[in-house]
């Protein structure tokens, strides 16, 4: 069977502009996420405009983020050739890099705005997996991102997909696994669990974020191991063997890892990453609970330590929210008494 394409990566033209599919879906990503983000962000009464902004600037910042750590641990397949390292459009981008990209401008403009970086980055958790459930697709239609290959078989009848998704598999007449869609499908759920995990009582603040990282972790370690395209290095063999033995259950589940190219290392960047993020965002919850460093919770108010002309102008929601946190001073007995006289 040859391969099917039944999407063109290329959705229209505009003359010689090409608009491509893969930044189509990657804008409604960011779109659909930052809708569900402003939704949270009213019940604290927060500006529509901060997180408007914040994705203004969040999202070039993660595709520049992504471009260089993909370019980087990829040098040699670019120094040759310095013009492609701009032509995202084709693909090459990696996750963990958007997200070092978008965190480093989201600490520095929540900041700049005076509102806590936890806080604020626990409201935009939820939205940082919409991104992810969504942006895959773009990997399906370029077909990239895919495990390993498989037989049809196990596509239509085990997992029993839809045409579309068996057929764009199909890649120069070889099937592989569709580990976009196994991402996909865990953001979903882990979207899920995040929505639930918000309204508990129990959280605190930093906790919804790090459940995130901790969540997302979790599938990337496993995925990625089924994907022919991973980024490596060369690392000790213990940690090879350490990776492997971790990844062992899939293989009891009868998964084969994919094939990853002796020349770029014999460990995932990716994998690796995942287990430190993991340990990390434990410790993280675990010292703060322990040293009590925990005391403010999900469900606290969030106010900003600045009140700017554009809050005051737009809601007035900072200002506002402040004189309802904070009770107005009773008269001094001595100045009442000054009053009457």
């Amino acid at each position: 069977m040859d391969t099917l394409l039944l999407l063109n990566p290329i959705a229209f033209s505009i003359g010689a502009l090409k608009v491509h599919w893969y930044g189509l879906i990657l804008g409604a990503a960011a779109l659909i996420g930052l809708l569900l983000v402003i939704r949270e962000g009213k019940r604290y009464n927060i500006p529509q405009e901060v997180f408007m902004d914040m994705v203004l600037l969040g999202v070039p910042s993660a595709i520049i983020g992504a471009r260089i750590y993909y370019v980087a641990f990829k040098w040699e397949d670019y120094k040759d050739n310095f013009w492609d390292v701009f032509k995202i459009w084709n693909g090459g981008i990696a996750i963990y890099g958007a997200l070092i990209g978008a965190i480093i401008c989201a600490v520095i403009f929540f900041r700049r705005k005076g509102y806590n970086f936890w806080r604020m980055a626990d409201i935009c958790a939820p939205g940082l997996l919409v991104g992810q459930l969504i942006g895959r697709w773009g990997n399906f239609v370029n077909q990239e991102a895919y495990g390993g290959p498989v037989e049809e078989s196990f596509l239509r009848d085990k997992l029993h997909l839809p045409d579309f998704i068996v057929n764009q598999m199909n890649v120069e007449g070889v099937f592989h696994h569709p580990a976009f869609l196994y991402e996909s499908m865990w953001s979903l759920v882990g979207l899920v669990l995040l929505l639930v995990l918000r309204r508990q009582k129990f959280l605190r603040s930093g906790e919804l974020f790090m459940s995130y990282f901790i969540w997302y972790s979790i599938g990337r370690f496993f995925i990625e191991a089924l994907r022919t395209d991973s980024l490596g290095f060369q690392a000790p063999q213990w940690v090879a063997s350490l990776v492997n033995g971790l990844w062992s259950p899939m293989t009891a589940m009868g998964f084969e890892q994919g094939y990853l190219d002796p020349a770029y290392g014999n460990v995932r960047i990716s994998q690796l990453l995942a287990i430190g993020i993991i340990i990390v965002a434990v410790v993280f919850i675990v010292v703060r609970r322990v040293t009590g460093k925990a005391d403010v919770r999900y469900s606290d108010p969030i106010v900003s330590s600045k009140v700017t002309s554009d809050d005051m102008e737009h809601t007035g929601t900072v200002a506002g929210k402040e004189s309802k946190l904070t009770p107005p001073a009773k008269d001094d007995p001595k100045q009442v008494d000054d009053k009457k006289e």
